[in-house]
């Protein structure tokens, strides 16, 4: 049996503990630890990664935002506590502020600051006056699409030819154009998400489904350059993550375009994925680490992960998608949850925010604990009309 089919058959095999009650006592705990966290932040924002079990509090000047903002919504849909809808809804007059101030929003990831803060709120309350900020969210986002060269640029001055690039994290930047075209009947959004969308899979993604974490372009013409990483191990290795956000990625933009990703690619990205992880099943936080290596693995890669083959099964783009996925939230259950230690903020253990930088290695960090979050609610609730 490859290694592949072994992992498959033990996801699938874990996923049958995790039954509709532990689903359910699981989001109670995290709500019960959202609640406790609430007291220490109020209405500013963890940090993006913990130090010793425990973030500090930052205002409103990371990308990683709206991941906080974001479990807030989920935890009021989930228990229906006003708690977690007021202080969410302080948290969206910062995201417009910050907007307006043009603060630390010169970069490509206001979908996730902005899906998971503002969108999230429309959703929930169809509260007309979040339509604007959306709009200006996707207005900033759309000011560094390149005509030459079709994409979104990742950081960066426009005009800087060394930033001239992507990221694979940039898919799940996306939805946020996709959103604003609903609400404005402007085609222009979604026209531009389209067009970044198809340059991220012609180009990031390697002939063994593998994934580059960035790719750049040449300035002057435009055409596809070369791969290199920004967070991963080596410019030939495959960060965890980023391998995470493409088994998430595309989906979620089939499920917008439909006719424009293709599902074998899908196939082969997921299979990488699942077939490069450590025995105990969580990836190390690159891919080409193996249990010999000694190296931290990077639960929030394998949440997000789950979050991908759970947005996967919609369309159908991977066999037995909603059980792997369930496997993998066992498993991330079993290992990492933090259910022992009360001081500590954090949902996930043993996630890795930078290794090369030294930030947030072994710890918890916002996007592992959101996607966590988001994977349970989306297996309590099917129905549920994600952020995205």
């Amino acid at each position: 049996m490859s290694i592949l089919s072994k992992n498959i058959e033990l996801f699938k095999e874990k996923g049958k503990a995790l039954d509709r009650n532990s689903i359910k006592a699981e989001l109670d705990w995290i709500c019960e630890k959202l609640e406790k966290n609430i007291e220490r932040f109020g209405t500013s924002y963890p940090s993006a990664c913990a130090t010793n079990g425990k973030y500090r509090i930052k205002e409103n000047d990371d990308w990683t935002n709206g991941f906080w903002t974001g479990m807030l919504w989920i935890a009021y849909e989930y228990s229906k506590k006003d708690i977690f809808k007021s202080i969410a809804l302080k948290n969206i007059e910062s995201f417009k502020d910050r907007l307006d101030k043009n603060f630390v929003v010169d970069h490509h990831d206001l979908g996730f600051l902005y899906s998971l803060s503002v969108v999230a709120g429309y959703k929930v309350t169809s509260d007309e006056s979040f339509t604007p900020i959306i709009i200006q969210a996707a207005d900033k986002l759309i000011s560094r699409f390149h005509d030459k060269g079709n994409f979104i640029q990742a950081w960066g001055k426009l005009d800087d030819p060394d930033e001239y690039r992507l990221i694979i994290d940039s898919l799940l930047n996306l939805p946020l154009l996709f959103m604003a075209t609903k609400l404005t009947g402007d085609q222009c959004y979604k026209h531009i998400a389209e067009q970044h969308f198809q340059q991220v899979t012609k180009t990031i993604i390697r002939e063994d489904a593998s994934t580059y974490h960035t790719f750049y372009f040449d300035p002057v013409t435009g055409e596809a350059s070369y791969g290199a990483t920004h967070q991963g191990y080596t410019n030939s290795s495959c960060w965890a993550r980023g391998q995470a956000w493409a088994v998430l990625g595309l989906p979620m933009g089939f499920n917008y375009m439909l006719n424009h990703v293709d599902r074998k690619q899908y196939e082969k990205i997921t299979n990488y994925f699942i077939s490069k992880l450590s025995n105990g099943l969580v990836p190390y936080w690159d891919l080409t680490f193996t249990d010999e290596d000694n190296q931290p693995l990077d639960s929030s890669a394998m949440a997000i992960a789950a979050c991908g083959l759970l947005e996967a099964q919609a369309s159908n783009m991977y066999e037995g998608s909603a059980s792997i996925a369930r496997g993998m939230i066992q498993v991330l259950r079993e290992q990492c949850t933090i259910k022992n230690d009360e001081d500590n903020e954090g949902i996930l253990l043993h996630g890795v925010y930078a290794y090369a930088e030294g930030k947030g290695i072994d710890e918890p960090n916002l996007w592992g604990d959101y996607f966590y979050f988001e994977a349970l609610y989306r297996m309590f609730n099917p129905t549920w009309a994600t952020y995205w």
